[in-house]
């Protein structure tokens, strides 16, 4: 299963399982190795293993450096593509939605590696499986936006009802054009639910990023009363007032 950690994997994740003709044995990710984050949804790894742990399923991570070179990226995904190969692997399950120039960069890099994709949320309007997802009980935060095309301001925030009545016009309710990327802590096959904090809010070459993070065991968040916190079922850093805009400082993304 092709990883990001966001909403359409674990929707794409689901609608595999249910469908029952691809058995799913592991999650496939690739990490920023100097970050140690996912690529653009700045999620560290230890979120997406506690993901995978949920879920019940193997984690497969493809470290990549950052800046990336197009040569460097297609070189260690198709050295996981043959070892995945290898092991067995006959499908790679992608979350994609509608852009057909990701389908077809997809489609021929796995051509003759033994590997089919399957696209299983394919052409589905992307209004109505935003609502989908909200009913299946999927619980996201926006880690990622971009700016450009969404106010920084939706960093941080629930993926839920509210957050889609109040997307500006032309943003495409799942973000399939790269408006935003979230983070799932919870939702269709998790065992449990992960315990998150929002934590700093960031700009960074040209993207705004929301920290995510497990709090400490002895933590009990200041800010966890936020009404934001409280809806989300997550917690809220301190030191973060609701909408406010921190220059970039420590965080890696």
């Amino acid at each position: 299963m092709s990883w990001s950690s966001g909403k359409d994997s674990a929707m794409a994740l689901d609608a595999t399982r249910s469908e029952g003709a691809v058995e799913v044995t592991a999650l496939f990710s690739t990490v920023n190795a100097d970050a140690d984050r996912v690529a653009m949804h700045a999620v560290r790894r230890s979120l997406l293993e506690a993901q995978a742990d949920r879920l019940g399923l193997a984690l497969v991570t493809v470290d990549i450096p950052s800046p990336c070179s197009n040569e460097v990226y297609e070189a260690r995904m198709a050295e996981a593509i043959a070892a995945a190969r290898a092991d067995g692997v006959t499908h790679v399950i992608f979350g994609d939605l509608f852009l057909r120039d990701v389908r077809a960069y997809r489609e021929d890099r796995l051509a003759g590696t033994g590997i089919s994709p399957v696209f299983p949320l394919w052409d589905r309007p992307t209004d109505v499986l935003a609502r989908e997802m909200l009913e299946s009980g999927l619980k996201a935060v926006i880690t990622c936006v971009d700016p450009a095309q969404l106010p920084g301001e939706f960093a941080g925030r629930c993926f839920d009802a509210e957050l889609l009545g109040e997307l500006p016009s032309g943003v495409d309710p799942c973000g399939e054009h790269g408006e935003f990327h979230t983070f799932v802590w919870d939702g269709p096959g998790f065992r449990s639910p992960i315990d998150v904090e929002i934590g700093r809010i960031v700009e960074r070459d040209g993207f705004v990023f929301c920290d995510l993070s497990e709090p400490e065991p002895t933590t009990v968040s200041a800010a966890a009363s936020l009404n934001r916190g409280r809806e989300c079922g997550i917690g809220c850093d301190a030191a973060l007032v609701a909408g406010q805009m921190e220059q970039p400082a420590q965080m890696s993304g």
